[in-house]
């Protein structure tokens, strides 16, 4: 398939059947493949054991982050094939699709530039849920060289190790954090015209979709806060839109009402108006509508960033399965 040495690093935490479907599709072509286990009460450690991978139980006395997970299989995939150069990430409801393995690990091979290569990821049910829908236009990013990646992309194992790989803290966006340092060193991301992975949100309810949404924005206030300073800017646009539509908006109209009386609610009128400008913008009435409301989701999960940041505790992950 190629001559460079392919490893996995899977992560998961409850995937249950979805899980041994992202296995099965890895294991008979890659069999240095580590599943990292985030305390699963279904048995899914033990599965994935029993399949063939090489398992690892996060210590339970440490926050979980998904950051946090691929750093420790990727040091117990170099500990056991140090002859590694290429490793695929996979999220534990995904499953590979066949023929991306070989495409990947080829282009890498073939431009030594690049330190991340990511394809189409779609969602496997996008009919099930408008939410699950959402989600299959979300991963349609543009082809070509990107700023960026998602949890499932084939990276340079010597890239990696030159950054000292994930940001174990992170609790949401650690992707973006990742690219935007092995960017910062000279490495490039791509984005291939190819099928690489179902995902399976299995969203069936507003409050999944809401806290994903939270994850989100939570994950623009870590970066800006990170690296807002830096030429780019990063993540600093998408927090200020999440401060200002989630948080100070609603507010100060709130304010306004009590100050001047109940005709500062025309105020709020700003949100259909908005809705209708994105509307036009996209042709989608219905994304537009989701991308309105979740300013409010994303302004709380900016909040709960810097509140835990100001406590100075460990942020704990937002799940919505």
């Amino acid at each position: 398939m190629h001559d460079n040495k392919l490893g996995v690093v899977v992560i998961g935490r409850n995937e249950g059947d979805r899980l041994r479907r992202c296995l099965m599709s890895l294991l008979p072509a890659v069999p240095a493949t580590v599943y990292v286990d985030s305390g699963s009460s279904d048995g899914s450690n033990h599965m994935a054991a029993e399949m063939g991978a090489e398992v690892v139980d996060l210590d339970l006395s440490r926050p979980f982050t998904a950051a946090r997970a691929r750093n420790e299989g990727l040091r117990r995939l170099l500990q056991r094939h140090p002859d590694v150069d290429f490793v695929q990430f996979v999220d534990g409801d995904c499953e590979v699709v066949q023929g991306w393995l070989a495409a990947a690990s080829r282009f890498l091979q073939d431009h030594p530039s690049h330190a991340v290569v990511c394809g189409r990821r779609r969602e496997r049910y996008p009919e099930r849920s408008i939410y699950n829908g959402l989600c299959d236009e979300e991963w349609n990013t543009p082809i070509g060289d990107a700023l960026t990646c998602g949890g499932d992309a084939m990276m340079r194992a010597s890239a990696l190790q030159a950054v000292h790989g994930y940001r174990d803290s992170m609790i949401a966006g650690e992707e973006p954090e990742l690219c935007l340092r092995l960017r910062q060193k000279g490495w490039r991301i791509h984005r291939l015209d190819h099928e690489m992975t179902l995902h399976d949100a299995a969203m069936t309810r507003f409050g999944q979709w809401w806290k994903r949404t939270m994850r989100s924005g939570h994950a623009y206030a870590a970066g800006a806060w990170l690296h807002g300073a830096s030429p780019e800017r990063h993540w600093v646009h998408e927090t200020r839109r999440s401060w200002f539509w989630g948080i100070l908006l609603p507010l100060s109209i709130g304010i306004a009402m009590v100050v001047f009386g109940p005709w500062a609610a025309l105020l709020a009128l700003a949100y259909p108006l908005q809705w209708l400008r994105l509307a036009w913008r996209s042709g989608s009435a219905r994304s537009s509508a989701f991308l309105v409301i979740g300013k409010f989701a994303e302004g709380l999960g900016a909040l709960k960033f810097h509140s835990t940041r100001l406590r100075g505790v460990a942020g704990t992950i937002i799940e919505y399965k």
